[in-house]
């Protein structure tokens, strides 16, 4: 659980933790703006009804076409919460496609695939809740309910997991801080090897093209980056040296084919073959983040290019995988057999 300090005259205090006075105010919170949860999501529902005579807190949909059932407890859970989640996941599985549009335009006051696009920067998958995933908020998790997520996510691959809301209050401000139970990308993991083929060996990265990066970079000085938070510069973890990677520019399509040199550092440490890469004429300097703090600076893996497109040439088929993830392992075989093909691979 997070403790937090503030800095006075070079000595530590404590901030107190204190409760949340309104469970519908995490509500709000997390209603607009579910990244909050680590979520890269479309709210689509807020206490949406089930055919059981309960109500969900919020109905996500991720942009895969997965649905995310979200439950908010402003206190501590109390036991019966796992079971109440999974009651409702096992409503949310039955939903067609239609019915989720059906839901999600009347919450959302506008057309879905409208809302999608806006999201996510690209077409809404033609068949939606293909999986399901359940997120418990709360600001603490009694010890059984901790063993029962637990045990569900790690020996039977169910998508669950808990994020921990946690207020502090020191010299009359206050701050929110979240945490995870379970590290959230191996519920992922786990999750979709019960439904997912087989690795192909290569990995799916997606490249962040914006304010923090420029592709003209990545190529001149060999590299893909994350930044902003451990929780997106850690999933550069998973990459090894000589690791095959894709890469994804959202909305567009597949950019790149290259296979990994160095693993993941700060990117002012990484070297390129004229010197340190903050040293180079970058097309984007705001990479350097300037002003920010040290906990969100920018990670990069170095990355030897082997076939490369501009964004406007991006590869792409209707039905090609994509998700939201910086990095995860590529599953899908018709788009691995169309990369393979596209970027030349092996010939």
């Amino acid at each position: 659980m997070s403790s937090l300090y503030s800095i006075v005259d070079g000595k530590l205090q404590p901030a107190t933790r204190r409760a949340l006075m309104k469970e519908s105010l995490i509500e709000d919170w997390v209603a607009a703006d579910p990244s909050l949860l680590g979520l890269d999501a479309l709210v689509i529902g807020r206490q949406v009804p089930t055919d059981h005579g309960k109500f969900i807190d919020l109905l996500a949909l991720d942009a895969s076409g997965a649905l995310i059932i979200i439950e908010l407890k402003k206190d501590r859970t109390p036991r019966e919460i796992v079971a109440q989640v999974l009651d409702y996941a096992s409503w949310v599985r039955t939903l067609t496609t239609p019915q989720i549009y059906e839901r999600a335009e009347r919450y959302l006051q506008t057309r879905l695939v409208t809302a999608f696009r806006e999201k996510f920067g690209e077409a809404i998958p033609e068949q939606l809740n293909g999986s399901h995933s359940m997120l418990i908020v709360a600001s603490e998790l009694d010890p059984a309910s901790r063993r029962i997520v637990e045990y569900l996510s790690e020996e039977h691959g169910v998508a669950i997991n808990t994020v921990f809301f946690n207020v502090f209050e020191a010299n009359g401000q206050e701050w929110l801080t979240t945490d995870f139970l379970l590290d959230q990308e191996e519920v992922e993991e786990r999750s979709e090897r019960k439904v997912r083929p087989p690795w192909s060996g290569y990995y799916f990265v997606n490249a962040g093209l914006g304010e923090h990066r420029s592709w003209t970079d990545m190529k001149r000085y060999g590299f893909v980056s994350a930044g902003g938070g451990e929780f997106y510069t850690k999933r550069l973890e998973q990459l090894a040296v000589g690791d095959e990677i894709f890469v994804y520019d959202k909305g567009k399509g597949y950019i790149g084919y290259g296979v990994v040199t160095s693993e993941a550092q700060f990117a002012s440490d990484f070297m390129t073959p004229d010197g340190l890469l903050f040293e180079q004429a970058l097309a984007e300097p705001r990479m350097k983040r300037p002003g920010e703090p040290a906990d969100r600076a920018e990670y990069v893996v170095g990355v030897e290019w082997r076939k490369t497109v501009e964004p406007s040439q991006a590869k792409w088929f209707k039905g090609a995988f994509a998700n939201q993830n910086i990095v995860c392992k590529l599953r899908d075989q018709a788009t691995v057999d169309f990369l393979i093909t596209g970027f030349g691979v092996g010939g």
